[in-house]
């Protein structure tokens, strides 16, 4: 195992500036995962790690072994693609023994170690097969068995189980995991499933734009986003942003007076000078609002609205509410069944489940971390 350090890293192709000065350490044994948008660097960082891309400027680290100009081969990196990328001629057991046989290892190493990885990946039964025999799921198996045999210092995968449906997806997913806590290696992996990233992850990187938004454990960055684009794209579904002008403040909270002329109430921000002249927004996540009837009394932070859409997604699902100003908002919400289309409702939200967000998306608010010593089952 080793660290992987990232010391001010810029990469452009031709007029685009993809990588901008990134600097990123990955602690040893840890399980760091890229997320972002499409285009936002974080596929070209992974092969900058690899060796296969040459950053413009900057250093990397791979343990304490300055690697700029070392070869991939030479990297002791084991790097998983989507595509899988086995050969298709070769049977499960060539594939995963091809590496070792090219760096001269004892036939009876080799076949210790194929086997060994075979047996971890539960394909042990499978590795007379060629690829072409094999599921989607099967196929990736083979991949990171390829990859672990080789014993590396740190394993690179770029989005592996995107090929995969929904339903292979989520078995590999825990596959992987189990793997992770097995394995105990470095592991830098790429993906745009949020599920993968929170399931996965010791340190989620969030990037845009080639920069570093946040770094921080899935359960920092969920509940402590630093910006407004952060808090949007971390979670299973997108966080609400309603636009506000500060009224007052009481005695522990803040209120704010939205588009619809209703007003919405927080927790009052510590050390945070608050201004009349100032557009704020809020931020309310999907599953932190209630869905009331339009009678309703007495709901903190009541949003009245109708209801225009209904996504069943099962047990649960997802309800998509218009305010009085035509701006939307979407809810969690259990059994959202079609028929209530067109029924007025109203929206209640506890005030310290909002957020605040300066003009430039800045947080001033947000909800608190858990404590660190709450205890899970």
């Amino acid at each position: 195992m080793a660290s992987i350090v990232l010391n001010n890293i810029c990469k452009s192709f031709k007029d685009s500036d993809i990588i901008k000065n990134v600097s990123l350490t990955i602690n040893d044994g840890e399980c760091t995962v890229l997320v972002g948008p499409s285009g936002c660097g974080k596929s070209t960082l992974l092969r900058l790690i690899c060796g296969l891309e040459e950053a413009d400027s900057g250093d990397i680290y791979i343990g304490d072994r300055l690697v700029n100009d070392v070869p991939p081969a030479s990297r002791g990196i084991a790097m998983v693609f989507q595509s899988y990328a086995l050969y298709p001629h070769m049977t499960v057991f060539e594939n995963m023994a091809f590496a070792l046989q090219v760096r001269k290892l004892k036939k009876a190493e080799i076949e210790k170690r194929v086997i060994n990885a075979a047996k971890i990946l539960k394909i042990d039964h499978l590795l007379h097969r060629k690829p072409k025999e094999l599921s989607g799921g099967q196929r990736q198996r083979v991949a990171i068995g390829r990859a672990i045999v080789r014993n590396p210092y740190a394993f690179l995968f770029d989005e592996p189980l995107s090929n995969l449906d929904y339903a292979l997806r989520c078995q590999m997913r825990y596959e992987l995991a189990k793997l992770k806590a097995q394995l105990k290696t470095t592991m830098v992996y790429v993906t745009h499933d949020q599920a993968e990233a929170m399931t996965l992850a010791d340190k989620i990187v969030v990037m845009h734009d080639g920069v570093i938004e946040q770094v921080g454990t899935p359960v920092e960055l969920y509940y402590s986003p630093v910006n407004m684009f952060v808090a949007r794209f971390i979670g299973s579904s997108e966080m609400n942003i309603i636009e506000a002008t500060f009224v007052k403040n009481t005695n522990k909270l803040a209120m704010f007076q939205l588009n619809t002329g209703e007003t919405i109430s927080i927790i009052k921000p510590k050390d945070v000078e608050l201004s009349k002249e100032v557009k704020y927004h809020i931020g309310i996540r999907p599953e932190d609002l209630s869905v009331y009837a339009e009678d309703a009394k007495n709901v903190e932070n009541a949003l009245s609205g109708v209801v225009v859409l209904a996504e069943n997604l099962g047990g649960d699902g997802f309800i998509h509410v218009a305010l009085k100003d035509n701006s939307q908002i979407r809810v969690k919400a259990k059994n959202a069944l079609s028929s209530c289309v067109g029924n007025g409702t109203i929206l209640g939200c506890a005030y310290n489940k909002c957020y605040l967000f300066d003009e430039n998306g800045k947080t001033i608010a947000d909800v608190a971390v858990p404590p660190k010593d709450q205890k899970h089952c």
